[in-house]
């Protein structure tokens, strides 16, 4: 099994940031998938044109993430309809990573 991390990187109008982190306050069926490690969104504010949101999802290995990005969990998620208006999401990539090196923090280490 190799470990890998899959970021999903959103691209807002810029200020819209917050609104969109917002919508994954709540775990949803990706928490439920074999598989599944852990789920960070992080947010950048930095861009001058757009904030950043990235979506990383760390998995046991990259069988676990390709079953849940096809799986038709998956596909309702990303089909729901956003809040009223017009989307302030201006594109998104999806980048993948196999997970080479890791630490822990000592006492993760000393207490296995």
């Amino acid at each position: 099994m190799q470990k890998m991390v899959a970021i999903n990187t959103i691209y807002v109008e810029k200020g819209k940031g917050e609104q969109i982190t917002a919508r994954f306050a709540k775990a949803k069926s990706v928490h439920t998938f074999e598989g599944f490690i852990r789920m960070e969104v992080l947010l950048s504010k930095e861009g001058e044109e757009r904030d950043e949101v990235k979506v990383c999802t760390t998995w046991e290995d990259r069988q676990f993430f390709d079953k849940w990005l096809h799986s038709r969990e998956n596909a309702k998620a990303h089909d729901a309809k956003a809040p009223q208006g017009p989307s302030p999401i201006l594109g998104n990539e999806v980048t993948t990573f196999d997970v080479k090196v890791q630490h822990l923090p000592i006492e993760t280490v000393e207490s296995k």
